[in-house]
């Protein structure tokens, strides 16, 4: 932690409160087993970037469990599959390689946090590590083109507040918003 992140954190910390019990030991600099195994059971994760000048984007990244790969307690490899070739997320870490990733669980209402540095590992790296495409839904562009290899320097288990708000596992909520989207359908221009 920088010096001006830690003064950052001791203002709001005086304004708000200090974390206690195990919030103020629960951030590692490496995976824990909890962490890794939540990793490696996770269909789903949301990268967050941003460029040399703040600029933020989150990218959603899918595949079957445990497509992020653990490859020790400081390392993840995330393949990279071809998508809508807009590359907002290397374009982000090209400028600025840190990254920071929230994993998902469907109906788990807790999640995992990484953050950390990003390295660019080309096709032939994933092939030398055997990593296969890992998807459910799979279509004629479902290759890997590259990925990356984050580092780690912060890790945790997440408590499951926000999903409890959301309801965003209810399988009410779920069922109704299937029977009725509450949202137009998206047209070709959106």
């Amino acid at each position: 932690m920088t010096t001006e992140q830690a003064l950052t954190l001791n203002r709001f910390s005086e304004q708000f409160g200090y974390a206690s019990g195990r919030a103020a030991t629960k951030v590692k600099s490496y995976m824990t087993d909890y962490v890794q195994e939540f990793i490696s059971n996770s269909p789903f994760t949301v990268m967050a970037s941003s460029d040399g000048e703040g600029n933020c984007d989150a990218s959603p990244k899918g595949g079957k469990p445990g497509f992020v790969k653990v490859l020790d307690d400081r390392h993840l490899l995330l393949p990279d599959v071809a998508g809508n070739r807009l590359f907002q997320s290397y374009q982000n870490v090209d400028a600025n390689p840190h990254v920071g990733l929230i994993f998902f669980i469907p109906g788990v209402n807790d999640t995992v946090r990484v953050n950390g540095r990003v390295t660019i590992a080309d096709k032939e790296e994933l092939e030398r590590r055997s990593v296969e495409v890992s998807l459910y839904e799979i279509d004629d562009r479902s290759m890997h083109l590259q990925g990356i290899i984050i580092e780690v320097e912060e890790s945790y288990g997440h408590c499951p507040r926000a999903l409890h708000f959301s309801h965003l596992w209810n399988t009410e909520e779920i069922s109704a918003n299937q029977a009725k989207r509450p949202i137009s359908e998206r047209s070709t221009n959106s």
